[in-house]
């Protein structure tokens, strides 16, 4: 009888050692498909707090959660299952798909450039494909939509590449590897975003700091760095996000035509960034990384400028379908 439970306690700790083994390799696997899809990430935490700006305090923190809980049905319930069937059944399809999304980072990112430099045109082209909304809570949840939308887009892209990275293995364990890196990115983009929107409420706090101290005086004047500096902070941020979006757009249409056998464009693009790097060598891989960045841009805007005819012609008649469905 002692021989037997032995025998079992010793099946049990080599079933725990197995599972710790697999929680090793899941979590290792996670952070290194992370780390590769860095810039991606990067860009969607630039881009999401753009569509915070313009709303009063307290309705930032609830903006921020509910487009933080469709990002994670994005990776979770769209992307993961779907990332793992086509790389099983439809491998082909991935990189059409991606297009379609990169096309669409172009038209957001080309809109806003076109709402800056032609502000009467781009007002036109909002009326035509986003009819206007009656109230406040309609006007928020249009931001939201177009918040979720574009995260597919550039969760789509991160999922991508993790799933790319990933060793040969099982189902299962790629599919924990892209849930652990799916609810990590998530957890960081929206945490950092809560983070730099409510940045000025905590200057506010630091500025009413009315303690006579060193202390106090660091805290009265951390505070109002915050209060004065945050505005421009987030100006600058959000036109780092729209070029993200043009950048990283054009990116993916660039990369997938070279998939497809187009590959002037890619070939361009790389000589003018070989060509940077190379007349400025004490900087090469920044010099290289922004020619490159800058090729993909212009990619994206002239893709964008060709979308944002055509999507006055389908978002306007989509988005009345969507709001008399809701």
């Amino acid at each position: 009888m002692s021989v037997g439970l032995l025998a079992w306690l010793d099946d049990v700790a080599g079933l725990a050692q197995m599972a710790a083994a697999s929680i090793d390799d899941v979590v290792g696997q996670a952070a290194e498909a992370g780390v590769k899809a860095a810039g991606v990430v990067i860009d969607d935490g630039a881009v999401t707090p753009r569509y915070v700006v313009g709303f009063s305090a307290e309705r930032e923190l609830p903006i921020i959660g509910r487009i933080a809980l469709g990002s994670l049905r994005n990776k979770l319930l769209i992307l993961l299952p779907a990332a793992l069937l086509l790389g099983l059944f439809a491998p082909w399809a991935i990189t059409p798909l991606l297009m379609i999304g990169g096309v669409y980072l172009c038209y957001e990112g080309t809109e806003k450039v076109l709402e800056l430099f032609a502000p009467n045109a781009a007002h036109a082209h909002e009326a035509a494909s986003r009819p206007a909304h009656g109230d406040a809570e309609a006007i928020e949840d249009e931001k939201v939509a177009r918040a979720i939308e574009t995260d597919l887009i550039l969760s789509a892209e991160i999922m991508a590449i993790t799933l790319a990275s990933l060793p040969p293995g099982g189902f299962w364990m790629r599919a924990a590897v892209l849930a652990l890196v799916g609810l990590g990115i998530t957890l960081l983009v929206y945490g950092a975003v809560a983070a730099i929107v409510k940045a000025d409420d905590v200057g506010v706090h630091l500025a009413r700091n009315t303690s006579p101290s060193l202390g106090g005086r660091i805290s009265r004047a951390m505070g109002r760095l915050l209060v004065r500096g945050m505005p421009v902070f987030l100006r600058i941020l959000a036109a780092i996000g729209t070029a993200a979006m043009i950048w990283v757009g054009g990116g993916i249409v660039v990369h997938g035509l070279a998939e497809f056998g187009l590959e002037a464009v890619a070939h361009a693009i790389h000589a003018a960034s070989h060509a940077a790097a190379t007349a400025l060598p004490a900087l090469g891989g920044l010099v290289g990384w922004l020619a490159g960045s800058v090729g993909a841009a212009l990619v994206g805007l002239a893709v964008g400028a060709v979308a944002i005819p055509l999507a006055g012609v389908v978002r306007g008649p989509l988005a009345l379908l969507r709001r008399r469905a809701g």
